[in-house]
């Protein structure tokens, strides 16, 4: 298949980050893609009053995007905020070319480095995968790519190709970290990653806030945990092929998902047949 990983700047206005969207959806249908990658908080960046913007994902903004997706004939992945009583979820829409949606509400909520997300944004509970083609894709949003085990369970699902929308928070070693993390989670779980981010904001007073509005460098990386493209921190669209054999290469290969065994928790009492093998 072949993907585009579209590493913008959302705004505070959901209307005119429907404009980067189109624009993305246009320029990966125009490179041939099937699939088109935007960030975490495509919707509106962080930093600002989310309960306000939030709508649910058969509102007019998932609308516009499914419009969009129809449009271009492209499956468009985006993240999104929708209501969670007095908290709002942080989602990512899947909208599909026959006007379908799909959502993933994000499970690990970034309660690190100073900031607190889970003080306003509610937590998901449920992996999702869907199909495009032959191809299965797993869904994670930004700090869920520290935990490897969701990324294990994606696999498991079947995913080839597993996609991360974030809005990384910058900081020492902020970057580093994210690199490694995907690059560490294509060899978790022997799949593609296409970890796909915010741009570093143009806006000094936005990009030195605590909130995570984004550093860019942006990574698609293969189920060896060989880099097959990495960007910088700008603004930048790119479109990339995956052959989805390398996965089975990989699994055959590298066999971690075959090989792994349940691992007894610290708390779990000892048995009369753990004593006697």
């Amino acid at each position: 298949m072949r993907i585009a990983m579209a590493q913008i700047t959302s705004g505070t206005d959901p209307a005119a980050n429907l404009e980067l969207v189109a624009s993305a959806a246009h320029t990966a249908a125009d490179g041939g893609a099937d699939l088109v990658v935007l960030p975490e908080a495509t919707m509106c960046r962080f930093g600002v009053r989310l309960g306000p913007v939030a709508e649910p994902v058969d509102g007019p903004w998932a609308t516009a995007v499914s419009e969009i997706a129809a449009r271009h004939e492209i499956t468009v992945v985006a993240g999104m905020f929708t209501p969670a009583g007095d908290r709002v979820r942080n989602t990512l829409l899947i909208a599909r070319p026959d006007g379908t949606r799909l959502s993933y509400d994000k499970i690990h909520l970034y309660d690190a480095f100073g900031f607190a997300e889970s003080r306003t944004v509610a937590p998901g509970e449920d992996p999702l995968t869907f199909e495009i083609g032959d191809v299965t894709v797993g869904v994670a949003t930004c700090y869920d790519i520290r935990f490897p085990a969701l990324f294990t369970e994606l696999a498991a699902r079947g995913a080839q190709l597993i996609v991360v929308p974030a809005s990384w928070g910058a900081g020492p070693g902020k970057v580093h970290q994210w690199e490694v993390l995907a690059t560490a989670r294509a060899l978790d779980s022997t799949a593609f990653v296409a970890a796909v981010g915010q741009a570093l904001p143009a806006d000094s007073s936005v990009r030195e806030s605590s909130a995570p509005t984004g550093t860019g460098h942006s990574q698609l990386t293969d189920p060896f945990g060989s880099v097959v493209a990495h960007y910088d921190e700008g603004v930048h669209i790119g479109v990339h092929d995956i052959d989805t054999r390398a996965v089975e290469k990989a699994r055959n290969t590298l066999a971690v998902l075959d090989n792994q065994r349940p691992i007894r928790p610290a708390s779990a009492p000892m048995t009369t047949e753990d004593l006697t093998t």
